[in-house]
């Protein structure tokens, strides 16, 4: 039997996280390792704690978690992250996958959504639910750069794509799984997958989420 999946719970009120190691404290193949309270709280308990995955709630004391998610981001072997949100507090998140988050979750998910986002992300499956960061990204595509301003020296992430590689990067960038990015160019999926594979490694991008980020970024996607 595979070792079960340490989870790390950061929040600042007590019943959610409460709740949360309730919820991951049933499944046979998960436990919870710790808590905090807080973003600096956790960075000094995950120095000592090994986790796979951290649930990082966002608007926290002393030290928030779009600043937690960074720091961990940095250090060798960090924990993946999962960012919860509610919709008024998108900006928080959007930060946080732009500095290190695996993925992000509504706070108002639906236990089996979360305990598949858990499994997905220890798994390496960066985006959890593609249409809700899709929605998320493009809520806030105005404070990104204008596709339609004067063109900017290109950027050099993108110099190295193939043609077929800039389809593939677009239509992730649009929220696609793997499956409907091989129906919509009529390929096999696990050419998909090879793209995708090619598109981390020559892009410097440490998984999916951050992809689409860069799509953003670079005015592929607006």
């Amino acid at each position: 039997m595979n070792d079960p999946i340490r989870v790390f719970l950061v929040d600042d009120q007590q019943m959610v996280r409460a709740g949360f190691a309730m919820l991951v404290g049933s499944q046979p193949d998960m436990e919870v390792v710790g808590e905090a309270g807080d973003g600096r709280e956790a960075l000094d308990r995950l120095a000592a704690t090994r986790a796979d995955v951290v649930l990082m709630d966002v608007r926290m004391p002393r030290l928030d978690g779009v600043a937690a998610t960074r720091a961990l981001a940095a250090r060798p072997g960090a924990p993946r992250v999962i960012v919860l949100t509610t919709f008024d507090l998108d900006e928080y998140a959007f930060a946080a996958i732009k500095a290190g988050a695996a993925a992000f979750l509504l706070k108002d998910a639906t236990p089996p959504d979360l305990l598949n986002a858990i499994r997905s992300v220890h798994a390496g499956d960066a985006v959890v639910a593609p249409s809700t960061t899709r929605r998320l990204l493009e809520h806030f595509a105005a404070t990104l750069p204008d596709p339609a301003a004067p063109a900017a020296a290109p950027d050099a992430r993108l110099a190295a794509l193939t043609e077929r590689e800039r389809e593939v990067l677009v239509l992730v960038g649009r929220g696609l799984s793997n499956t409907e990015i091989a129906a919509e160019l009529v390929v096999a999926e696990a050419t998909v997958k090879t793209h995708v594979s090619r598109l981390l490694a020559k892009t410097g991008s440490r998984d999916r989420v951050q992809l689409v980020v860069l799509t953003y970024d670079v005015g592929l996607v607006g």
